[in-house]
């Protein structure tokens, strides 16, 4: 991987120190969620994905694009792997908003420090860490406005929670089996191509900022500063929404 052109791509200077310690992580993941939007243009168009790493790089880095979960967390596993980090890939479950159990449909990946594990995670379009969550059950952490902790479970393994509104609702969930590379393609193409699929219908767009969001459904344009919406724009001509997109979510090279 070309690390300096994955560290311009995020906003840092080329020859970023690399360290093994949280501080490190903490760098590379919030200007990674505040540079690298959640995008699905190519799934609304039918473009079939390349999870390949050397794919995800040339369309992430290179071509200065976003991605989903499948796409964005294999290129950050990829660099902490090639700068020797230890990591651990995993299918998740998407827990938010959910009823009944859904099916592994999110990849996470944990990081091993000397001081503990910690959970990273840049594929989540709604609200969720820019800090990497330590892996430890119980321990409360509170992060711009936000606040998450983890605990174990029997059926679903580690469970992330996070605070609304005064109560605990499950975020994610995640078992420790190891995954492969190939382990992850599957249900990204049923995604990708289902008729059933959430992600394969209207543009979902959104990234980070220092205090909250932004997002892009189909035709309607948000920005929240923390839980609060601050601006809305509906019914975008094509003109407004590239330049949306342009602007606002800093994607090159994604016209159709």
């Amino acid at each position: 991987m070309n690390t300096a052109a994955f560290f311009r791509r995020i906003g840092l200077p080329p020859d970023t120190k690399i360290e093994p310690t949280y501080e490190f992580l903490k760098q590379i993941q919030y200007h990674a969620v505040t540079t690298i939007p959640y995008e699905n243009l190519d799934l609304v168009r039918g473009k079939l994905l390349s999870l390949e790493w050397e794919d995800v790089f040339e369309k992430v880095v290179t071509r200065h694009r976003g991605g989903y979960c499948f796409e964005v967390n294999a290129l950050l596993s990829r660099f902490y792997k090639e700068q020797g980090f230890a990591v651990n890939d995993y299918l998740a479950r998407y827990l938010r908003g959910e009823e009944g159990i859904p099916m592994r449909r999110h990849r996470v990946m944990t990081v091993e420090l000397s001081d503990g594990e910690y959970l990273c995670d840049i594929g989540v379009g709604q609200k969720a860490p820019r800090y990497p969550l330590k892996v430890e059950e119980g321990l409360v952490q509170t992060q711009f406005g936000e606040t998450y902790k983890m605990e174990k479970d029997e059926a679903l393994g580690w469970v992330v929670y996070d605070l609304s509104k005064g109560d605990w609702r499950p975020f994610i969930s995640f078992t420790t089996e190891k995954q492969y590379e190939i382990d992850f393609y599957q249900p990204s193409y049923y995604f990708e191509t289902h008729p059933d699929s959430a992600f394969n219908k209207t543009y979902m767009i959104a990234i980070k900022t220092a205090d909250g969001r932004k997002t892009l459904s189909d035709r309607e344009f948000k920005i929240f500063a923390e839980d609060v919406l601050v601006h809305r724009e509906e019914n975008l001509s094509d003109e407004r929404r590239n330049q949306i997109l342009s602007e606002e979510f800093y994607l090159k090279n994604f016209e159709a």
